[in-house]
């Protein structure tokens, strides 16, 4: 007798039966099928992020630009896994952190948290080693702080009507700071003179806090700073603000006028801050960032870390927030010619 799955051939020997070599064809052609996949299979694309994600912010630790790098590095290294690392790269008006993130390769793995000066450089210094419109991608305008006019608690500048009044009968007679010429809080009290029709005199200083710290004093009569570094010397009582540089009041400081409101009309400088990255990172990339940046955005404990230092949360598309930089860089290079500020 003979297994059921062998036969007999005509000489009498033993060969397969049909069933055994169905099952071995089937084997053989699932093996066929298996290596021409092999074959043509593309690789899986690779997770993002891969490795440590670095941001780069072009300013001293501490500060409010350095807390959102920090804050948002924080929030992102939850949702994705990875440690989003704070890479502090202060000097030269924020060109050497701006220029390293420029020459950084395009995959997602280096950011830059930018404000004024990313607008304004380009119109302030001539031999930049990076082009604003050109070498960066838009993320998300992560945040904006009205600027304040603020005086010496004690001075006899009361309201806006007091300062338009006293310095239209005394040109060139009330001195106010600036953190240095071509900063934001210059180049927003030379937007200010150029609208109320009006003539100060800049005292720079090396930074908003040694400004601040005269302007309390006394030597100083006014200045425009940023809600946030203004608004400790605010709380002491040491400084009054006389009105907010936005469209809107604050709500951090409800009772005080906009400048529009108080008789300058149109007037509007925030301090701004977003993300930016290289040009050439793959939009999957940044269409994730933007997502999840804005997620970070609606988070409670991030609210209240910006209200706490005068911030409004932002948000919003990479095609809104270019429009902003671009809006921005149209603004500050018309600011800089009609002031005749020369690029240094």
């Amino acid at each position: 007798m003979f297994n059921k799955n062998e036969e007999t051939n005509r000489s009498g020997a033993i060969r397969p039966g049909r069933a055994f070599r169905r099952l071995r064809r089937a084997l053989l052609a699932t093996v066929a099928v298996s290596l021409a996949g092999a074959g043509l299979a593309a690789p899986a694309a690779a997770a993002y992020p891969e490795k440590p994600v670095k941001i780069i912010v072009p300013y001293p630790a501490g500060g409010f630009n350095d807390t959102l790098g920090r804050l948002m590095g924080n929030k992102l290294g939850d949702i994705f896994g990875q440690s989003f690392i704070v890479d502090n790269k202060p000097g030269a008006g924020t060109m050497i952190g701006t220029s390293q993130a420029a020459k950084s390769p395009a995959d997602g793995h280096t950011l830059l948290v930018v404000q004024f000066p990313f607008a304004a450089n380009p119109w302030l210094y001539k031999n930049i080693a990076y082009d604003t419109r050109k070498d960066f991608a838009p993320i998300m305008l992560a945040g904006r702080s009205p600027m304040v006019l603020v005086v010496n608690a004690e001075s006899s500048i009361r309201s806006m009507s007091d300062l338009l009044e006293k310095a239209r009968k005394n040109p060139g007679a009330i001195n106010y700071g600036s953190s240095g010429p071509g900063s934001s809080n210059h180049l927003a009290m030379a937007l200010f003179e150029g609208m109320a029709k009006i003539s100060l005199t800049q005292v720079p200083y090396k930074g908003s806090t040694p400004m601040l710290t005269d302007l309390a004093g006394g030597q100083i009569e006014v200045a425009f700073d940023a809600l946030p570094h203004a608004l400790p010397f605010i709380q002491s009582g040491k400084i009054r603000p006389i009105a907010i540089g936005h469209a809107t009041r604050s709500p951090v400081l409800p009772d005080v006028p906009t400048v529009t409101e108080a008789g300058v009309a149109g007037y509007e400088v925030s301090s701004w801050h977003g993300f930016v990255a290289p040009a050439g990172t793959p939009d999957d990339i940044l269409a994730t960032l933007n997502r999840e940046m804005n997620k970070v955005l609606q988070m409670d404990d991030v609210k209240q870390v910006f209200a706490e230092q005068g911030v409004t949360p932002d948000g919003g598309s990479r095609a809104a927030f270019a429009d902003f930089i671009n809006g921005q860089l149209d603004l500050w290079k018309r600011v800089v010619q009609e002031a005749k500020i020369e690029a240094q």
